[in-house]
């Protein structure tokens, strides 16, 4: 039994990732990490090389799996895919390596499993009673027993239950006790937050697996930071180019 750190979608933004590290460094005994450690910013690098410092239990993420070559594009929006082909350049051997090796998912505590997007697939959106109910009826099947299963992908944080085939959304501040005897679908949240508009906030969340309840955190970043190394080092996708990605994406699904 522990108090996890459980955080997801970095994306190369080292700023946001300093302030989840600080928010959870005297609370959390172990860092639960559920991937998307690259993508939209400009530290792969440095995001990689905290996440090992830290000793973090890690799976990839479909921006991961995406920057090492190993999915292509065919369902990324045309920012992601900018941006990843910058990160494909920038990342470094050492970073390569670690980030080949992430399992696809794991189960790091009795009961707990860690899922990137959905279940069965890295890049689905888990974002509706639908998706969530389907992705239960997987879970059981693939991970018997599990009762709580962490995934990110959506960047909201979020808690689901699920009693049956009944799902329900959990709302509410501070710390959230979750039933034992029914399935939970957790999002803690993304530290990254250049997708979302103001105010910018890093999140992550805290699991404590012996109260078994969930607190979700929050707190602002230097985003200026961040957007500015995005810039100057390729990340940020212009306007016509934007144009001509997405002239040529509607071109290719025609096709």
């Amino acid at each position: 039994m522990a108090v996890y750190g459980v955080l997801a979608d970095i994306h190369g933004n080292r700023e946001a990732l300093d302030t989840v590290l600080g928010l959870l460094q005297a609370r959390a005994e172990r860092l639960l990490c559920l991937g998307d450690v690259v993508g939209y910013n400009a530290d792969p690098d440095e995001c990689v090389e905290r996440l090992r410092a830290s000793r973090a239990l890690c799976i990839a993420g479909n921006h991961d799996l995406i920057g090492l070559g190993r999915l292509d594009f065919r369902r990324c929006s045309t920012k992601a895919e900018y941006s990843l082909k910058r990160t494909r350049r920038a990342l470094g051997r050492d970073s390569s390596a670690w980030l080949g090796a992430l399992p696809p998912h794991l189960a790091p505590a009795d009961g707990v499993v860690l899922v990137h997007g959905g279940v069965r697939d890295v890049q689905q959106y888990m974002v509706t009673p639908q998706h969530i109910r389907q992705n239960a009826a997987w879970l059981r099947e693939d991970f018997p027993g599990a009762r709580v299963c962490f995934f990110g992908h959506s960047h909201a944080q979020r808690v689901y239950q699920v009693d049956g085939d009944e799902v329900t959304e959990l709302q509410g501040d501070g710390r959230l006790q979750l039933a034992r005897d029914r399935i939970h679908f957790i999002n803690p949240g993304s530290v990254d937050a250049s997708r979302k508009r103001e105010p910018k906030l890093a999140e992550c969340a805290l699991f404590d697996s012996d109260a078994w309840s969930i607190e979700f955190l929050r707190a602002p970043y230097d985003c200026a930071a961040t957007e500015a190394k995005a810039a100057v080092f390729g990340y940020r996708i212009s306007p016509w180019i934007d144009h001509i990605y997405t002239i040529r994406n509607r071109i290719a699904r025609r096709a």
